[in-house]
C-alpha cells in the first residue's frame, strides 16, 4: 500500500474555457490605468458630486478633487492608513462584490468644524486619539453621500447600487478580500477652512475586470454638471443681443487718385437697378442676399438666400423669407 505522504500530487486543473483563461491572465497582469480613460472621468464625476452634496449643508466653501489613481495590493493601501482613518465597506449588488471608502483623520476633523459653523480661526486639531461618537456619526453621513455619488458616477458604465454595510476604525478589520489581491486606489483631496484632508477609494481589480471594455471607451461630448436652466438662460440672453446689419447695394473700386479728385456735388453713377440683389453684412461678414422693396410705406429687404461662409451661396430651401429694415 502506497504511503499517502509519498503519493504524487494530483495534476493542476487545466483551463479550457477562453473566458476563464482570459480572466486569469487579466487578474495576474494587473490593470493598465492608461488604457481606462472612462475610469478617470468617473472618478472626476465622483469628486464633483461629493462636493455638490455638501453645498447645501455648510456655509463655508468646500472642495473635492481627484489627486491620483494607482494600482497595487489591497493590503499595502490599508497599511498606510492604519489607525488614522475610518473605512466604510460598501456592497455593490450589481457587481457581486465590495468596495472600500476611507476618510482620514484630517478630513474628519475639518468636516466636523465645517458642519458646526467654524470659521477656521482656531488651530487645527492634531490629536491622534480615538474617534469620538460625533466624528463617527459625521463619517456615517459622508459615507451615505458618497454611496449616492458612486451610483451616479459609475452609472456611465454599469448600473448598481452602493449600500453601506459597516464602518471600521481599524484597517485590519476592513476586509473585502485577500491582502495580496490586486486593487485600484483613487485618492481625493478635500479642502475647507484653509485646511485639507483625504478620502480614498479602493476597488478590487476583480470587480473592474468585467468592466474593462466599457472603461476603455472614450465618451465624446461628455459634459459634467450641466445645468439645463443655465443653458436656457444663456440661449435666451444671446437671442436678445442686438446685431447691426449693413445693406450693400453696390461696391465700386476706386483708385486713390480718383478719390482725391472727387468734388462736392459730383454724382457717382451706379450700375445697380431695382432688381439688383443687395448684400447684407454683419460685423464685416457677408450673411444674406436680399431684394429691395416697400411695405407699409417703408423701404424693406426681403432675404432670399444665405451666403455660406466658405464663399458659396446656399439657397433657403424651406422658402421662408424675412424682412429687415
Amino acid at each position: 500500500m502506497q504511503n499517502p505522504a509519498t503519493r504524487p500530487a494530483a495534476p493542476a486543473a487545466i483551463l479550457r474555457d477562453p473566458a476563464g483563461i482570459r480572466a486569469r491572465i487579466q487578474e495576474a497582469a494587473g490593470l493598465s490605468l492608461d488604457r481606462l480613460p472612462m475610469l478617470q472621468l468617473i472618478l472626476d464625476r465622483l469628486a464633483t458630486a461629493c462636493g455638490d452634496a455638501l453645498k447645501h449643508r455648510v456655509a463655508s466653501t468646500v472642495f473635492y478633487a481627484l489627486s491620483g489613481v494607482e494600482s497595487g495590493r489591497f493590503g499595502e493601501f490599508l497599511d498606510v492608513h492604519e489607525n488614522n482613518a475610518v473605512a466604510g465597506i460598501f456592497h455593490a449588488p450589481g457587481w457581486d462584490g465590495h468596495i472600500l471608502v476611507g476618510l482620514d483623520r484630517d478630513l474628519l476633523y475639518t468636516m466636523v468644524e465645517v458642519l458646526f459653523g467654524a470659521d477656521g480661526s482656531e488651530p487645527a486639531i492634531e490629536d491622534e486619539r480615538a474617534f469620538s461618537a460625533i466624528e463617527l456619526r459625521v463619517a456615517q453621513m459622508v459615507f451615505e453621500q458618497v454611496g449616492k455619488a458612486l451610483e451616479g458616477a459609475f452609472g456611465l458604465v454599469s448600473q448598481t447600487a452602493f449600500r453601506l454595510e459597516r464602518t471600521e476604525t481599524r484597517m485590519e478589520f476592513a476586509v473585502i478580500g485577500r491582502r495580496t489581491n490586486n486593487a485600484v486606489q483613487a485618492k481625493f483631496l478635500f479642502q475647507a477652512l484653509n485646511r485639507s484632508g483625504e478620502m480614498f477609494l479602493v476597488i478590487p481589480q476583480a470587480l473592474l475586470n468585467p468592466l474593462r471594455p466599457s472603461l476603455a471607451k472614450v465618451l465624446t461630448g461628455e459634459s459634467t454638471a450641466r445645468d439645463p436652466r443655465w443653458s436656457s438662460q444663456i440661449a435666451a440672453e444671446v437671442q436678445k443681443a442686438e446685431v447691426t446689419l449693413r445693406a450693400v447695394l453696390e461696391e465700386r473700386h476706386l483708385t486713390l487718385g480718383e478719390i482725391a479728385g472727387l468734388k462736392v456735388g459730383q454724382v457717382i453713377g451706379l450700375d445697380a437697378t431695382p432688381a439688383t440683389r443687395i448684400k447684407l453684412e454683419g460685423n464685416d461678414r457677408p450673411l444674406f442676399w436680399a431684394h429691395a422693396g416697400q411695405a407699409q410705406g417703408a423701404y424693406v429687404l426681403r432675404i432670399d438666400e444665405v451666403i455660406a461662409q466658405d464663399g458659396k451661396d446656399s439657397k433657403n430651401k424651406d422658402g421662408a423669407h424675412g424682412l429687415a429694415g
